[in-house]
């Protein structure tokens, strides 16, 4: 019989073989140590097998790639460890919490949410179920932010609806002589892009509050935006976890366009002469954002595509 030792202090969260209590110098209980025999332990190599073939028959289609991102994550190995040590034992604690998230995962639970963070712009985010997860697409709405700050001296830029705070806080540590204000109507939302600041070090005002709500009388050389764009009742919303993912982050509710023509209507207030407004959108509202921001006294309306070709982001200036 072996003997493990729980990372988390005593904590067993499913059915063990055994546990035998632990006693302080005072002859008193003060924990247990957690035991189970050998063959109930399985190695790095028969996990991630294991766990690829649940999700692939759970019809997840990155199932290798899913199975070794979390038991990386639940046991602190590599990559390199999985493929040089795979008959290295996972530890019963790590094995039991691998087991959750798979079952998770085979649901269709985003990644993401599991670890609790995602890659953007090779930084690591903390993500939660109270924003969206980062998806490369937004990378255009950034590099087109910093091409319209190149040559301002101290350019100030707001980011409406911030979420997990990508966007400013890219901008915040690729442009630093920028001041960078966010704005978001969910608090918890705040809080997460907040903690990403402060871990990346990126210096960065947050608000709590309707788009321009909490802005009255500043104007900004730069407003970006990636809002609710996807249609109430499109299809897309039951696909790839969205139904796991903050709905009013994802939909207006309504055509898909209600957010992008409010912040196109009050914008023109809160822009400097010259000033730009750049919003991602969806792959099929180019012709309509254009027409928005023309309408609204915008000049030079242009859409900007992906690496995918499909439009991406439109905008316009004073």
């Amino acid at each position: 019989m072996n003997v493990a030792y729980c990372r988390a202090p005593f904590v067993a969260t499913v059915d063990l073989p055994g546990r035998r209590r632990r006693y302080n110098q005072n002859g008193r209980v003060d924990g247990f140590f957690i035991y189970f025999e050998r063959s109930s332990v399985q190695s790095l190599g028969e996990n991630w097998r294991r766990g690829q073939k649940l999700l692939a028959e759970s019809g997840i289609e990155s199932a290798r790639l899913d199975a070794r991102l979390l038991l990386e994550y639940v046991s602190g190995c590599r990559y390199t460890d999985l493929l040089m040590s795979p008959e290295t034992p996972l530890a019963l604690p790590a094995q039991q919490v691998f087991d959750e998230f798979l079952a998770r995962r085979a649901t269709g639970e985003p990644l993401a949410y599991l670890t609790g963070e995602a890659e953007f712009r090779g930084r690591l985010f903390q993500v939660s179920p109270a924003v969206l997860i980062p998806r490369p697409e937004t990378e255009v709405l950034i590099d087109l932010a910093l091409e319209k700050l190149r040559g301002l001296v101290a350019p100030t830029v707001v980011d409406l609806g911030t979420g997990s705070g990508i966007v400013a806080i890219s901008l915040a540590l690729e442009c630093p002589a920028a001041t960078i204000a966010t704005v978001d109507l969910s608090e918890t939302a705040i809080s997460v892009a907040r903690n990403n600041a402060g871990r990346l070090g990126a210096r960065v005002e947050f608000h709590v509050g309707d788009w321009f709500g909490p802005l009255a009388g500043r104007c900004f050389d730069l407003i970006v935006s990636n809002p609710p764009y996807v249609a109430a009742g499109d299809p897309h919303l039951a696909l790839n976890g969205l139904p796991h993912e903050p709905q009013m982050a994802l939909t207006d509710g309504a055509d898909g366009l209600d957010c992008i023509r409010r912040i196109v209507a009050a914008a023109p207030a809160h822009l400097k002469s010259g000033g730009w407004l750049l919003f991602e959108h969806g792959y099929d509202q180019g012709a309509a954002s254009r027409n928005l921001l023309t309408a609204a006294g915008f000049k030079a309306a242009s859409t900007f595509p992906d690496l995918a070709g499909i439009d991406r982001v439109s905008g316009a200036h004073l």
